[in-house]
């Protein structure tokens, strides 16, 4: 991964085609911010259930993870080329705020596929229809936002069966998805992201237990995100990056 005094810019001679699923959350407002802020953007396509106005380079749309049609429609209404895409969609407690389970006796078949529908079909649905919407030549982004408790590898505590396994799977599927997309688009890069723990409504219940200077806030994580992604090449597709840009075993 090139260190910031060899970023590769994404586009040459032109502004940036930016866009955000999941730009209601508190990291993905924070990554359109972020976005819309920088001289090299031209336009952020956000994208949220409940869209507000447009505002400058901030383009709204609207779209629902879990309907694939929605999500098809977004795509097609947003047409332009996408030089970088960032899915920052995700649940870790279940719906009705329960959880995440503690104990194998705790796992329920219909609210484990609720989390794995959100964390981990819902990306797959947005990489099916907006891959393609990347430019076959320059260099394009194509990132999710994961989770370190998701690496199969860095699990020592367990616990958290639900959420693991979605994100795990999300990772498998993003490394399938940068296999594929290298045989058309040579210098993409699809990347799974951990943003650190973040002071969001999704980690406000396990705040309580965290190490001094552990949480982070919003805009923030989005920044570091931002900064590892300039720093990203091909060779790096495929892999799996902390909000430090290191990277984290799968």
């Amino acid at each position: 991964m090139g260190n910031a005094a060899e970023d590769l810019p994404l586009v040459t001679g032109r502004g940036l085609n930016a866009c955000v699923f999941g730009a209601s959350g508190g990291i993905g407002a924070a990554l359109v911010a972020e976005l819309a802020a920088r001289g090299d953007v031209a336009v952020v396509h956000a994208g949220s259930r409940k869209p507000g106005a447009a505002s400058g380079k901030v383009l709204p749309f609207a779209f629902d993870l879990l309907d694939e049609a929605s999500v098809q429609r977004a795509a097609v209404a947003i047409g332009t080329p996408l030089d970088l895409v960032i899915v920052a969609t995700g649940a870790l407690s279940f719906p009705g705020g329960t959880g995440p389970e503690r104990s194998v006796r705790a796992i329920d078949a219909a609210r484990m596929g609720e989390l794995l529908a959100i964390n981990t079909i819902g990306p797959a649905l947005i990489a099916k229809h907006v891959l393609p919407l990347l430019p076959r030549e320059g260099r394009s982004v194509f990132a999710a936002l994961s989770a370190r408790v998701g690496s199969i590898g860095d699990n020592r505590l367990g616990g958290w069966h639900s959420y693991r396994a979605s994100k795990a799977a999300l990772n498998m599927l993003l490394r399938n998805f940068a296999i594929e997309l290298s045989r058309t688009h040579r210098e993409a890069v699809v990347a799974a992201l951990h943003p650190g723990t973040v002071d969001t409504a999704l980690s406000a219940p396990f705040q309580r237990r965290l190490r001094e200077g552990q949480l982070q806030d919003a805009a923030a994580s989005a920044a570091a995100l931002l900064t590892v992604i300039d720093g990203l090449r091909p060779e790096d597709s495929g892999g799996f990056f902390a909000f430090d840009g290191k990277p984290i075993e799968f």
